[in-house]
């Protein structure tokens, strides 16, 4: 009698919580991130260009050279969705799997926080933002009161905010799940603390890239994110295909800026060529070359990681960089090799896809 009480109040609580929690119940019922998630939230849109840039592309003869009937098992056997390679601004290999192809839609995951990183250097370009030295609570002085008077907008490019923050894609009730699931996105970042003082030490938590983008949200003023975005970077670079930003709410939404910009893999790879360019589009300055330089150099300094600069993550320092998102996203950019490769999954397969890159890189 008493174990079917214990039971009973069990099952009590657990549908309580359920029903007072949209993250719990958004996660039990879509059961885990998948690449079909742009469809479940509210989103903002981008729009493709009538004259899109278009990359050239080699022969079918060269294609062989890039990727043989060996490596194509390897990318089908892992899960691979989307594979671009692009050297010397010509596509040597493209190829799609299962359902997918060029117009498919995928979200990012965490590869709008290189993204993001992108449009901060934008920000700063247009006086929108004066430096990465400033407080973060010139832009959000509500935080002042939970003392981050001292945490600059360059300890969230670097991830050493000392932000109290349990990155986690498989906790329902943790702070990823509330972010990504949750209502209210602007509330939950005016309610976070810290837990260590900022420049003592790198942890890799979305919560900074969400204040990054409460932060420019707040400077562009009379703009969205979305927005700023289409006119800085996806009208210039002639993207192809309509796209979005998934929003925490229909109605006075925000961009959840640490994940969930949904493209296709072809106009992710123009992202990797703006920035092998060194911010550079054809003659025009999208970015500044001294931003780029400064997202994807080797720094060390104040706890910083020799691996990761400004939502960039670097696998061999000095020499390439790349954007990287859960389930397999990738954007790797080679620019000493004239190289991009784009890589789209529906999850990661059990391939080492830092290491794979970086061979590929050596032998082509």
């Amino acid at each position: 009698m008493k174990k079917r009480i214990s039971i009973h109040i069990l099952f009590i609580i657990v549908v309580t919580l359920l029903l007072n929690s949209c993250q719990v119940s958004r996660f039990v019922f879509y059961n885990f991130s998948d690449i079909k998630d742009y469809e479940k939230f509210h989103f903002r849109s981008l729009q493709g260009v009538s004259s899109p840039f278009i990359f050239a592309v080699a022969t079918p003869t060269d294609e062989t050279k890039f990727v043989n009937d060996s490596i194509e098992k390897l990318l089908k056997n892992n899960n691979t969705i989307a594979f671009i390679v692009v050297k010397n601004d010509t596509i040597q290999y493209e190829k799609y799997f299962g359902n997918y192809n060029r117009q498919s839609i995928v979200p990012s995951f965490s590869m709008a926080k290189s993204v993001l990183s992108i449009l901060i250097g934008c920000a700063i370009d247009d006086g929108y933002i004066q430096s990465v030295d400033e407080p973060i609570t010139n832009y959000i002085p509500e935080l002042l009161k939970n003392g981050f008077d001292k945490v600059t907008i360059k300890h969230l490019l670097q991830m050493t905010s000392g932000l109290s923050f349990k990155e986690s894609n498989i906790n329902p009730f943790g702070k990823t799940a509330a972010f990504y699931y949750g209502l209210h996105l602007k509330n939950r970042v005016l309610k976070m603390k810290l837990k260590t003082s900022p420049g003592e030490q790198f942890e890799y938590v979305s919560g900074n890239t969400q204040l990054l983008g409460l932060l420019l949200e707040r400077s562009l003023k009379d703009k969205t994110i979305t927005q700023y975005l289409q006119e800085k970077i996806w009208t210039p670079l002639g993207m192809e295909n309509n796209a979005s930003w998934s929003i925490d709410q229909k109605k006075n939404g925000i961009e959840k800026t640490f994940c969930c910009l949904n493209a296709t893999a072809i106009d992710f790879a123009k992202i990797g060529r703006l920035y092998k360019s060194k911010g550079n589009w054809d003659g025009k300055q999208i970015v500044s070359q001294n931003w780029v330089n400064e997202s994807t150099k080797l720094d060390t300094s104040d706890a910083s990681v020799s691996y990761y600069q400004y939502h960039w993550w670097l696998p061999t320092p000095n020499e390439d960089f790349m954007a990287q998102g859960h389930l397999g996203q990738y954007i790797y950019v080679n620019p000493t090799k004239d190289l991009i490769i784009v890589r789209l999954g529906s999850n990661e397969g059990k391939l080492n896809w830092w290491s794979f890159f970086t061979s590929f890189a050596k032998h082509h």
